[in-house]
């Protein structure tokens, strides 16, 4: 059962009210604010509604209206509560000694505060126990359930049995309702009391020992419920309890021999109370879920047996009658307690599952060789019954059964192949297929499994879904009739021995094991979702030897869990763009020959649109062909309105439900706090390549995560799980991906559900401008030209916890009504100037600030030092170059991110001079005209500031933008574990400020030299816990870092940009390495350089990027790149005779990404190349890379003459681009890896 997304929410901001709430922080808070008994007593009640909503799921809470109406209510209790202890811990961290007398007022308001908080806590939970929402929550719950309210009685009939028995004077006798004669299907008799089941055994035990009931029913067993309930013992305590009960009145030709071929008994057994009449008393049954697992072990017989349950639940004694039971007395014991009997006065239309439909009968559109929900639901006769309803088969099989396989032909032949390999080793083998929902994962297995290749490798088969919930016997018992019918049959019923329905797990290994003795098997286990489940599967097919088992699955982490031979795991993509047309097309015009762009030119253009959002998506492709070929016309207007509004189609349109089903399989396997992370997703635009940084700072701010470490394993958990797209930008990630997007599909399902949680709420064109109340995330879309006014109307400003803006900025996007405001990000923001953040400071809450990409902010306040809470700020891409000296009160701030990273050449005297005087001639024209629109938008004081105080400054010393110059007392930031970019040219006291830093676990600089170089290296040695560095500088690195003896051991990353001689002695000790950049350093070719780095045994990712030089040979030489899985190499006007790579040398190497400008170049030996699987070849023009726009529009930020001059030389670039590419293309195809050439 998947958990309802508002359970997840609440869990989750729970979870973070409570970590406040138990916080040192908040105890001392609360000792001197006074409120120690209310702090404690909310954070009691907080405690005691997470252990509700932890077993909420359990009991099956979340699907009840009321129950989801108090689990909303829990949640904004606990927004309540975590909002106003982080205020408390504000308010504290404010005071100071000329602040006291303040004290006491804000004593009050806090008690007042606190009151408020406690009495809305004991509101919401006094509401749990009123109306018993969930099991547990009080002392007395046992007894409630027992005894029923008012409204029980009335709801069923209840109370008109007792005024019948009144009025008329008359109840009824339970061994009559047994013995009546009615129809001959089984009779159930439901017995319930209002004390529980006082009373219960002795109405009972006088009707089963009725002398005319012993006589009208041979066989009788009174059994108590046992929990867990266990089938096999279930039924053969009735066996025996049959022959017992049998002894003197008929024939029971049965001996209970020892462990006599239990499974001939079983079959004996069901053959002889076929032609019996029975009847079993059933005592301590507790829910209606029990009753259907009993059902399934009792047999119809069509003799009128009779079946009496016991119970204390009102609801379940009405209900094992069926629907349209009727209620009388049996006996009244007190003027409280009486007892009473359900049952129907014609047991028509009372069906049990024990008949099964015949094996010829199947259902449309479902596998013949896959069971439904319930997927073995036997009956002791060994039948099985499909029933309940369809499930992901039929969307998956059903839809796409018409052109299962377009575009797949290559991962259908290698798929076959593998299995053909792995079958030769006649032992047991693993295959792993996965990828996200809707890809056709088991259409595809499905037609590997049976074509005729496939056929003639094995000689038994079978193929599973593992259905939900998991049940290992049952799963085991299908692979058990499978394996027993004949070869590539594919029919559960077939012709199975009758004994499998009642045998036990060891029963049926020892079945499995006969069966496949000797035998080659193949076995398919399609939709594993748990590694819980494969482990629970593993041990069990161990037994059988010469097995291949192929296994498909949404997650990578499952794949990697179940199969350790990477060759053996294949992730299935979306469709290509040529083969996502043609299925598109074919499946729209229902044939395999129309030309979409000869015949309906029109058309192609909308047809783009709507494949774009089914992203290569075979499900949504095929789907929502059929519809449109259903429709009468076939127009473009049609199409485009079609895409335009497919997320609401998506919700309303039937024909589209089998996509959603799909996609929120996954949403809703996620746990609790996945579901948070993934829908904060939504915030961010369509198409939009989201950095997991920022992802990652943000869920920390959110309180989502603890920390970074926890931040990026829930990001790869998302990737594994395919709920986000990793993006190819990233694959020199040490960390594996540097950024996603949402596939469009998932990205509407994260809006809706999001919206329908109050979570997240996009302010953009054509959104509803109706009040939507306490909206916890505003997104601000750069096509919304709402104003104020409208803002203020639209959503409740005081609860807003975050705030992102897209596109434009307007000086009201930021209200002092946002006192809560934990999250400011203004990445990228337009138009945002330096007096727009005069108040920031007002932000008291404020964990993270982005002004990444703001070019025109220069400058901080000295108001941001009033940001305690502060942990991300984000300043890099602005033309900030000195943070103010506030900025040394940020105690808690942990990420700190400037400058842009890239090195300043060192200018001469006279050009310094020549920039100033520039700089005073273009501020001299717009300050002295009338016209201040020359500023830029600044005013002259502020022009004039930014001038004199920051700009002049910087040009004296060289420094542009690169790096920042941090305050004196920097060091005493000790939570600071990300410094980038630092300038070191403002002197040796930065470098004293960086050494103070121990916790620091990622440093960049820029500016360093020979003067500085010393210092620098000594200051590093010091950083025991450095993770990653990154070095530059224009003037190069000769000299600068030989003055370090012994690295920082737990370095990881090092990134070097400028000229070197020959690299640091230091780097040879760098045996924990894994990722290697030098750019520029004029090092590739250098033969005694790639033997250093060959040695390094953790290196994984060599990123070479170098300029202007010539190279005879780049060789990689054989047995250095042990561990090499990635390397980059960017070269711009290089000559280069040979790239050569020579046989056994990077014998891991799966990527390999070239990028060259105005650079001749040659290859050899990728055809040697052992674990290849990919390679990237892109030319550009030297200076300013490819003219391509990216997807967060690239185009529209480059003037147009640029961008003119980069498509000539993108023209011009073409025939070397050619003939580099038909040279790598030759080598590859001699590899026997196969592997992919991408041009881009």
């Amino acid at each position: 059962m998947m958990e309802a997304t508002a359970l997840s929410i609440g869990k989750s901001v729970l979870s973070g009210a409570l970590g406040l709430a138990k916080s040192a922080v908040a105890e001392e808070v609360a000792l001197q604010l006074g409120v120690q008994r209310d702090k404690a007593f909310v954070t009691d009640e907080l405690e005691m509604m997470q252990s509700f909503l932890m077993v909420a799921h359990d009991e099956q809470g979340e699907h009840n209206k009321v129950a989801r109406t108090w689990v909303k209510q829990v949640r904004d209790v606990a927004y309540d509560v975590e909002d106003s202890l982080q205020d408390f811990v504000v308010r504290v961290d404010k005071l100071s000694w000329w602040r006291i007398p303040r004290m006491l007022l804000d004593r009050r308001h806090v008690a007042k505060q606190m009151k408020e908080l406690r009495t809305k806590v004991v509101d919401v939970s006094q509401r749990n126990l009123r109306y018993g929402l969930i099991k547990g929550s009080s002392s007395t719950q046992h007894a409630a359930d027992a005894a029923p309210t008012a409204a029980d009685a009335a709801m069923f009939g209840v109370d008109e049995a007792r005024q019948a028995a009144k009025q008329h004077r008359s109840r009824s006798d339970l061994a009559r309702l047994i013995s009546t004669e009615g129809d001959d299907q089984i009779g159930v008799i439901g017995v319930w009391g209002t004390s529980g089941s006082v009373g219960h055994s002795s109405i009972i035990s006088e009707a089963y020992e009725n002398p005319n009931i012993k006589l009208s029913f041979p066989c009788r067993a009174w059994i108590r419920v046992e929990r867990p309930f266990h089938p096999n013992e279930f039924v053969q305590s009735i066996m025996e309890q049959f022959r017992a009960t049998a002894i003197g009145v008929v024939d029971f030709p049965l001996e209970l021999e020892a462990e006599k071929a239990r499974h001939e008994f079983a079959h004996e057994y069901s053959r002889y109370v076929n032609k019996k009449r029975y009847l079993i008393v059933l005592t301590g049954l507790s829910t209606i879920e029990e009753w259907h697992r009993i059902k399934t072990c009792l047999l119809e017989n069509k003799l009128g047996s009779r079946i009496v349950v016991s119970t204390e639940h009102v609801e379940v004694a009405s209900l094992c009658p069926g629907q349209e039971s009727i209620v009388s007395e049996l006996k009244q014991l007190s003027a409280e307690q009486t007892i009473y009997a359900f049952y129907r006065q014609s047991s028509h239309g009372v069906t049990y599952p024990s008949k099964p439909a015949s094996s010829s009968s199947k259902l449309p559109n479902i596998a013949e060789n896959e069971i439904q929900e319930d997927q073995s639901n036997a009956d002791v006769d060994g039948n099985i019954t499909v029933q309940k309803r369809f499930t992901r088969t039929y969307t998956m099989t059903g839809v796409l059964e018409e052109f299962q396989l377009i575009g797949r032909e290559k991962e259908k032949s290698d798929i076959i192949e593998l299995i053909g390999e792995q079958a030769r080793t006649h032992q047991f083998q693993v295959i792993v297929v996965w990828g996200m929902g809707g890809l056709g994962k088991t259409t595809l297995i499905k037609n590997v499994f049976q074509s005729k290749e496939v056929n003639g490798l094995f000689e038994k088969y079978a193929f599973v879904t593992v259905l939900r919930p998991f049940k290992l016997e049952e799963l085991l018992r299908s692979l058990a009739l499978q394996l027993d019918a004949n070869k590539g049959s594919m029919d559960f019923a077939g012709d199975t021995q009758k004994n499998i329905a009642l045998m036990g797990v060891a029963d049926l290994i020892e079945v499995l094991g006969r069966r496949s003795e000797g035998k080659s098997c193949l076995i398919v286990l399609d939709d594993l979702s748990s590694t819980a489940e494969w482990d629970e599967i593993l041990p069990r097919l161990r037994t059988m030897r010469d097995l291949v088992v192929v296994i498909t699955t949404r997650r990578e982490d499952i794949a990697k869990h179940c199969c350790k031979k990477p060759k053996c795991i294949h992730l299935l993509n979306g469709l290509e763009e040529n083969n996502a047309i043609t299925l598109f097309t074919r499946k729209v015009f229902k044939n395999m020959t129309t030309d979409l762009a000869e015949q309906y030119p029109a058309l192609v253009e909308p047809a783009k649109l709507i494949l774009k959002k089914c992203n290569g998506l075979p499900l949504a492709i095929v789907t929502i062909g059929g519809f449109l070929a259903d429709q009468p016309t076939k127009t473009a207007a049609e199409w485009r309105k079609l895409n335009e509004h497919i997320s609401v189609e998506l919700d309303m349109n039937p024909k589209f439900e089998v996509i959603k089903t799909v996609l929120m399989k996954s949403y809703d396997g996620l746990p609790y706090y996945l579901k948070s992370c993934f829908l904060y997703m939504s915030i961010f635009p369509e198409d939009r390549n989201v950095s997991r940084r920022r992802l990652a700072y943000r869920w920390i701010a959110e309180g989502y995560a603890q920390d970074k470490a926890t931040a990026d394993r829930y990001f790869m958990e998302l990737v594994e799980r395919s709920m986000i797209l990793p993006t190819q930008q990233s694959v020199c990630s040490i960390q594996g991906f540097d950024s996603c997007q949402l596939h469009d599909l998932i990205r509407d399902i994260s809006i809706a559900e999001s919206m329908e949680e109050n979570l997240v709420f996009r302010l953009e064109e054509g959104c509803s401008s109706n009040t939507h109340g306490a909206v916890r995330h505003l997104a601000i879309s750069s096509n919304w030209e709402g104003d104020e006014r409208e803002l203020e109307s639209t959503v409740e400003l005081s609860r807003i916890r975050s705030l992102t803006v897209f596109g434009k900025w307007k000086p009201f996007y930021i209200s002092d009504k946002m006192r809560f405001l934990r999250v400011l990000d203004l990445e990228g923001t337009e138009g945002l100037r330096n007096h727009h953040l005069e108040h920031i400071g007002e932000l008291l809450h404020l964990r993270f600030l982005s002004l990444r990409g703001c070019h025109e902010i220069f400058y901080l306040p000295d108001s941001v030092g009033n940001l305690r809470q502060l942990e991300t700020l984000d300043i890099k891409g602005t033309g900030i170059a000195m943070l103010p000296r506030t900025t040394i009160k940020l105690s808690k701030l942990c990420y700190l991110h400037a400058g842009s990273g890239s090195g300043d050449n060192e200018k001469s005297y006279f050009s310094k001079c020549e920039d100033i005087c520039e700089m005073q001639r273009d501020l001299c024209v717009g300050c002295c005209s009338l016209d201040l629109s020359d500023l830029d938008g600044f005013g002259r004081c502020e022009a004039f500031h930014l001038v004199c105080c920051l700009m002049y400054p910087n040009i004296i010393r060289g420094i542009e933008n690169s790096g920042v110059k941090v305050p004196r007392g920097t060091r005493k930031l000790k939570a600071l574990r990300t410094l980038r970019y630092v300038h070191l040219a403002w002197g040796t006291a930065i470098i004293k400020e960086i050494k103070g830093l121990t916790g620091l676990q990622k440093l960049g600089v820029v500016g360093i030299n020979k003067k500085n170089g010393p210092g620098f290296c000594s200051a590093i040695s010091s950083l025991s816990h450095l993770e990653s560095l990154s070095v530059r500088s224009g003037d190069g690195l000769n000299g600068c870092l030989d003055g370090m003896y012994t690295a920082p051991e737990n370095l990881q990353s090092l990134k070097l940009s400028g000229s070197l001689e020959k690299l640091p002695e230091w780097i040879k000790g760098l045996q924990n390495l894994v990722k290697l950049k030098l750019e520029l350093s004029k090092l590739s070719g250098n033969l005694e350089t790639m033997q250093v780095l060959g040695n390094l045994q953790n290196l994984s990712i060599l990123g070479l990027w170098d300029d202007g030089f010539k190279i005879d040979v780049l060789r990689f030489q054989t047995g250095l790149f042990r561990r090499l899985t990635v390397l980059d190499l960017f070269y711009s006007r290089m000559e280069i005779k040979l790239v050569e790579f020579e046989e056994e040398s990077m014998p891991n190497l799966e990527l390999l990404t070239l990028s060259l400008g105005d650079t001749e170049i040659a290859f050899s030996g990728l055809e040697l190349l052992q674990s290849i699987k990919e390679v990237r070849l892109s030319v550009h023009s030297y200076l300013f890379g490819t003219p391509k726009s990216s997807k967060n529009g690239g185009n529209e930020k480059m003037g147009k003459t640029l961008y003119e001059y980069m498509k000539r030389e993108e023209e011009r670039n073409k025939p070397m681009q050619d003939k580099v590419r038909q040279e790598l293309q030759a080598q590859l195809d001699r590899n026997k890896n196969r592997p992919v050439l991408k041009v881009q």
